[in-house]
């Protein structure tokens, strides 16, 4: 999972890509990027790491011009090269960089294309560098010294016919703007805005999550609709147009279940209100399967799970408190490389309040279970601090099934729920009882009437892909690729061209 952010300003827009990135720090705490462009020149800075760690005062003092785009990466195969760390560029034509959320599934077809019949070299394992260079294919055969929307647009349905899987798009092409697309079935989000300038005249900005556009003043216009493509020329005037010839609006419904940020408005729906309606569904289950349940307590994991959890115990009629106080300093253990160091973060992470567990049924509350590394190590620390009875409810269904449109959930095997009951699930994660979200109750939870969105890609929970490609081949390629034993941390490839652009000195 990464976020994406471009803005075209009327004054330098390096601030603001610093702060739309941290507001978007959630999605991606491996590596950061801004490309900004000053009189034809491209301005990078990239590294790994955090935000603030990635950008000091002399990498934002030369990140130059009133144009730029941004991005920070998770790594989706394990790796944390600098390397692979986004925006990516490439020369011709024009001079292109571009930013990428989302996985492409026929990534390495591509890739042998690229180079067999587009005479292109793509010089990481990434296939945010092969996306890239389709477009720049597709745009070159264009032929325009000068391109016209009409031909960035042709360039992105070039896109649509090649490219397969998900991807919300934001790149720059030096000269003439900023162009953001997103794929045909709406996976990943992409939403774009404006604001006025001191000048009188308009910005424009496109980001991954409503919420980045809100914290620096930007009016959300619209989501890109799967599809679409989103146009800001040199002169400032903004183009739209639908650049598929089938769509579907299709987003990931995990997107609300825990990656977005509860105050994010995606394709319509407020985050933070389908994570209070998954809380009711979830009540409605405990009364149904527990109606003379016995518990005293409801206490969140933080953070994705408060919002859930706080409605729950409303509707049970139970107290809610924060059982457990957060170490805001270490990182999601979800994205973490390696099924140890997920362990040994977790009480890093977390340091439980006994008062609030001792002699207690406690009800824990969490977004979803993916390895149960996480849960297991939490269920043991609620019982270390003396909880009686500790029970577990999931606000997301059993995460059955890999994701492979640019989360990265590990191989099938690695899952928890994966050719397990619920009961051998229970004894797995240590827990007195377990209770899961059904998966319609998820979707109506998800679902709003001021939406126009009528399916979600749910395939971590059914295993029905949604772009209709995926088979067991690919499935068993994925698992040999992201099992934890091919994982490492901090494993940098050798890379002279990258390194030139991202030296610290």
């Amino acid at each position: 999972m990464c976020g994406v952010v471009g803005i075209v300003g009327q004054s330098p827009v390096n601030q603001l890509l610093y702060d739309a990135l941290t507001v978007l720090q959630h999605r991606g705490q491996d590596a950061a990027g801004i490309v900004t462009e000053s009189e034809g020149k491209f301005y990078l800075r990239k590294s790994n790491g955090l935000v603030n760690d990635v950008f000091q005062a002399r990498h934002m003092q030369s990140l130059e011009g009133n144009i730029g785009i941004g991005h920070v990466r998770y790594p989706t195969a394990g790796t944390s090269s600098t390397a692979e760390s986004q925006p990516f560029y490439v020369n011709s034509p024009y001079g292109i960089v571009l930013a990428h959320n989302g996985n492409l599934t026929n990534s390495a077809e591509l890739n042998t294309a690229l180079f067999q019949a587009d005479l292109r070299h793509v010089n990481t394992t990434s296939d945010s560098e092969v996306l890239l260079n389709v477009f720049a294919h597709e745009l070159q055969l264009q032929g325009k010294l000068k391109p016209l929307p009409e031909d960035m647009f042709a360039a992105v349905r070039g896109v649509h016919r090649r490219c397969r899987g998900a991807y919300a798009v934001v790149a720059m092409i030096s000269g003439m703007g900023m162009l953001a697309f997103r794929d045909p079935n709406g996976i990943r989000p992409l939403v774009y805005g404006k604001r006025v300038a001191e000048n009188g005249k308009t910005e424009y900005m496109v980001a991954s999550e409503s919420v980045a556009l809100d914290s620096i003043g930007f009016e959300v216009i619209d989501d890109v609709a799967p599809g679409e493509a989103v146009y800001v020329d040199s002169a400032g005037e903004l183009h739209v147009q639908q650049c598929a010839t089938e769509t579907r609006k299709s987003p990931c419904i995990f997107e609300f279940v825990y990656f977005a940020r509860p105050d994010s408005i995606i394709d319509g729906i407020s985050v933070y209100k389908a994570r209070l309606r998954m809380g009711d569904a979830l009540a409605k289950r405990i009364q149904k399967e527990r109606p003379n349940h016995d518990i005293d307590v409801v206490i969140p994991i933080p953070d994705t799970s408060r919002t859930s959890a706080l409605q729950l115990a409303n509707r049970l009629g139970v107290n809610y408190r924060e059982g457990f106080i957060k170490n805001r300093y270490i990182g999601r253990t979800f994205i973490m490389p390696g099924q140890k160091q997920r362990k040994k973060s977790v009480r890093q992470k977390l340091n439980a309040i006994d008062l609030e567990f001792k002699g207690k049924t406690v009800l824990l509350v969490d977004d979803s279970i993916v390895r149960g590394t996480t849960c297991n190590e939490i269920i043991e620390m609620a019982r270390d601090a003396g909880a009686k009875k500790v029970y577990f409810a999931s606000a997301a269904p059993e995460v059955k099934y890999p994701n492979v449109y640019g989360i990265d959930m590990p191989a099938a095997k690695e899952l928890i729920a994966h050719g397990r009951t619920n009961q051998e699930i229970c004894q797995a994660i240590g827990a007195d009882w377990l209770v899961y979200q059904e998966l319609d109750d998820l979707i109506k939870a998800t679902q709003t009437k001021k939406s126009d969105v009528h399916e979600f890609d749910c395939s971590v929970f059914n295993g029905c892909y949604i772009t209709g490609d995926i088979d067991q081949a690919y499935l068993n390629a994925l698992e040999e690729k992201r099992s934890d034993s091919k994982k490492t941390t901090g494993q940098v490839r050798d890379s002279s061209l990258v390194d030139m652009h991202n030296d610290d000195a």
